[in-house]
Order: structure tokens, then sequence, then C-alpha cells
């Protein structure tokens, strides 16, 4: 009994209990394994063109989703551009969340300077429109997945940083850090076994909502022709064939399936990224571990 309601107060075990993200979790195992798997199991090709199914060829047998303006398959061209969206969205994440993190942990520790400088520079970066930013850098770095993951991924530490550097403050003063500090303890070692654990679990909740917001913002850039080009694709230069008016009107299967990939992604992300909300804060799943949540009577006499 003991064992079994110490596992449902674990973060894992709220989290597994909680059926949308387990659901949202699923539909996102399942892309990554269709965007890895796929292409060598089916023998996919996203460069090569169908002369004999022509150009523009509607769903068929032999391609699913039809083929585009040179005669390449649509699937093909669907699985490996997810390859690219997902790819980017994870990784700039990933270096928004290594290069924030350090940050704010130095900001809200050291204070000073440290903080002066890092918060001043996060507020410049945060006053210009984020979009008008990122789309002046890829311009002058070129366009391709390497320098979006770097774009991307640099202009996102802001937010890592601010969150890290809000709940540092509050952690330095504990007594734990307290006591560390008095017996001798270096910076360095403070911050990565006093501090850091404690003020990472909003990190874990802002990593899907960044990789979100940077699918997005790849799909954005992709469409306006100054992301990924083709011949290499990505979920957002596929949804560029729709500028076209009778690609728009009369070829959905073109750009209907793309825009559902990306939108269920997102949506997905954003599901994992509540879920690890509610698993890692206790105090919002009060009453869900097995026991019923604590209410107080007029008289003041606590009621279970």
């Amino acid at each position: 009994m003991r064992r079994g309601r110490a596992e449902g107060r674990s973060p894992w075990a709220r989290l597994l209990r909680d059926r949308r993200a387990v659901f949202c979790l699923a539909v996102l195992a399942a892309e990554l394994l269709a965007v890895l798997l796929l292409p060598p199991l089916l023998g996919l090709d996203p460069y090569t063109s169908d002369l004999a199914a022509g150009f523009w060829a509607p769903p068929s047998a032999a391609h699913p989703l039809g083929t585009d303006d040179v005669g390449r398959d649509l699937l093909a061209r669907l699985v490996c551009g997810g390859r690219v969206s997902l790819a980017v969205g994870l990784c700039s994440a990933a270096l928004s969340v290594l290069v924030g993190v350090p940050l704010g942990l130095l900001a809200g520790y050291r204070r000073g300077a440290w903080e002066f400088w890092l918060m001043r520079l996060a507020d410049v970066l945060q006053s210009f429109p984020s979009i008008v930013l990122v789309l002046c850098l890829v311009t002058l770095a070129g366009p391709s997945a390497v320098n979006l993951v770097l774009v991307l991924g640099l202009l996102g530490w802001t937010d890592i940083a601010r969150l890290v550097y809000g709940n540092t403050l509050s952690v330095r003063e504990q007594e734990y850090v307290l006591a560390a500090r008095a017996l001798g303890g270096r910076t360095g070692r403070i911050l990565r076994r006093n501090v850091l654990p404690n003020v990472i679990s909003p990190v874990w909740c802002a990593f899907p909502l960044r990789a979100g917001r940077a699918i997005l913002s790849e799909s954005s850039l992709s469409f306006l022709g100054v992301g990924i080009r083709t011949p290499q694709a990505s979920w957002g230069s596929l949804i560029q064939y729709a500028v076209s008016l009778p690609v728009l009107a009369g070829r959905p299967w073109v750009w209907v399936p793309p825009a559902a990939c990306m939108l269920l992604t997102v949506f997905c992300l954003q599901g994992v990224g509540d879920g690890l909300r509610d698993a890692l804060d206790p105090r919002g799943r009060a009453g869900q571990d097995g026991k019923r949540p604590c209410r107080v009577k007029s008289n003041g006499i606590p009621k279970y």
C-alpha cells in the first residue's frame, strides 16, 4: 500500500494518469517512428521525379498523396519533410535550454552585474518582434536547417533564462543553499547540486512548448521562402504550394496533409507541456493521487 501511494505521488505516475498527455505522447512517438522508419522501409525518395505519373498527379495507388509540380512523390516529401521540421523544432528548443539555463542560474544566483547585463540583454531581444528578427537573421545567415536551428535556438534562450532566473532568486535564499555556502561550497557545485534540481522542473514544461513554437516559426519562414528551400522538404515548404490559387482551390491533397501534421504536432506538444506542468506541480493535482482533498468547514474544522 505504501509503495503504491509513493508511486502515485511521483511525477511520472501522475503524468501517466493524464489521458490527454499520454495520448499526445503516443502521437508524437508515432510521428517520430514514422519519419525515421518509413523512408527506408518503403523506399520513399523525395527527390526523384516520376515522369510516368506526370506533374500534379492526383492521389493513386503508386502515389497515395499524388505528385508535385515536378513529379516528386508527395508522401515521400511529407515524411522526409517531417524529419526536418521535427529536427528543427526539437534541436532549437534543446539549444535554447542549453543556453538559457546556465545564464538564468548565473543571473539569479550571482546577481549584481550578471543580473543587470543578462536581463537587459533579454529585454532588448524580446523588444523586437520575434518573426521580424528571425526573418532578418535567417536571411543574412542563409536558408538552411542548421541556420534555422542556430537562429531559433539562440533567440529563444530569453524565455528559458527568465524562467530559471525567477526561480533561482527564491531558491538561493533557502536554508540548504545558505548552509552549503557557509560550509565553503564552490559556486559551481552549489548551482549544480543544490539550485539546479530545484529550478529545472518548469524548464521541462517549457521545452515542448518551445519546440512547438520553433516548428511554427520554421513553417512560417519556409512558407515565406526564406526557410527550407527545395529540393529539401519540410512541412512549411510543402504548405508553400498553397500560395498558388489553383493548388489552394483544386488540389487540397498537396497542402492539407502537411498542414494537418504540423497542427497535430503543435497541439500534441502543447498537451505534453500541460501534462508535465500538472505532473510536476502537486499543488495543481490535489486530490488526484488517491487521496481526497481537504476541505475546511465554516467552523474551521478540516473535513476529508
